[in-house]
């Protein structure tokens, strides 16, 4: 019998199904990756239920976060960022540079604005790399947010062998950390103590870092929400911060993420640089109906 693929067959009786497709694109910027909605045309606003479902890499697409692309009346875009347990954040270096580079094509253009929750973030192309500008940071203890007044250069923290951040606010909380051995530190147990220390009331992204000398930085990451990923940009900008305060680097480094490399540089304008690549995965379908 010929049918077609979106079929269901029940005993002798074919049933087609009436689906309600989406489509999305799949990339990763140094591994860290992300599904890629676009609701500038017909909008979309997706729960914490379906995202879930798409992040799941066992029962969905997988990825670290949801990105929908919505209209803006500041830029050439608002991104809308959603980890994958669902939670929404404000910024995400990595998506910025995929989204970027998107924009980028579309428009035939070497420059373009995104809106995110953190503000206008502004990309460019640089060579085969996109760079970004990542904003100001933003360092005082109400501005991570700090349940409590802290000196945000050294805060007095310890959990296990991890003792002493830096706080660092890049459009989401970050608390770095600086290790003798990166190897030596379980991030997969100490990550989930740290994001959900009641010092942190919206929940904190970890950083674990290694100086390895002249400028170069070894560095992994838990993500609120997330989990640890291979790379986050957000968490490179608060490295390149914390690394300077330290005095650890000159206000430039290069980062090594599980995933891959980033170029970070903190300008004497206060502003955060990060440059790196992107990738395209793949484009798809989904029935967003299934998931309702």
């Amino acid at each position: 019998m010929d049918f077609w693929p979106n079929q269901t067959i029940y005993g002798s009786m074919t049933f087609k199904k009436q689906w309600s497709l989406r489509d999305f694109q799949k990339m990763h910027g140094l591994g860290n990756d992300f599904v890629i909605f676009d609701g500038r045309a017909d909008q979309l606003d997706l729960s914490e239920d379906q995202v879930r479902h798409i992040a799941s890499r066992n029962r969905g697409i997988g990825c670290d976060q949801l990105i929908t692309l919505l209209p803006s009346a500041k830029a050439d875009v608002f991104m809308r960022i959603q980890n994958a347990d669902g939670s929404e954040v404000n910024a995400c270096g990595n998506a910025t540079r995929c989204v970027g580079d998107i924009l980028m094509r579309e428009k035939n253009s070497e420059t373009v604005t995104i809106e995110t929750g953190a503000g206008l973030l502004r990309a460019k192309r640089d060579g085969e790399l996109i760079q970004v500008d990542m904003g100001e940071p933003l360092r005082d203890w109400q501005q991570i947010p700090l349940a409590e007044n802290m000196d945000t250069d050294d805060l007095a923290l310890e959990v296990g062998p991890l003792s002493h951040p830096v706080a660092v606010n890049m459009g989401n909380p970050h608390a770095v950390f600086f290790v003798q051995s990166i190897e030596d530190i379980p991030l997969t147990e100490l990550g989930p103590q740290i994001e959900n220390h009641p010092l942190f009331p919206e929940r904190v992204n970890v950083s674990i870092v290694e100086d390895k000398g002249n400028g170069h930085l070894r560095h992994r990451v838990w993500e609120r929400g997330a989990g640890i990923t291979e790379a986050c940009g957000s968490a490179a900008c608060a490295v390149i911060v914390a690394a300077t305060v330290r005095g650890l680097v000159d206000r430039r480094a290069v980062v090594e993420l599980d995933g891959g490399t980033l170029h970070m540089a903190w300008g004497s304008d206060n502003h955060v640089q990060m440059t790196g690549g992107v990738t395209s995965v793949f484009k798809g379908q989904i029935d967003l109906e299934q998931l309702s």
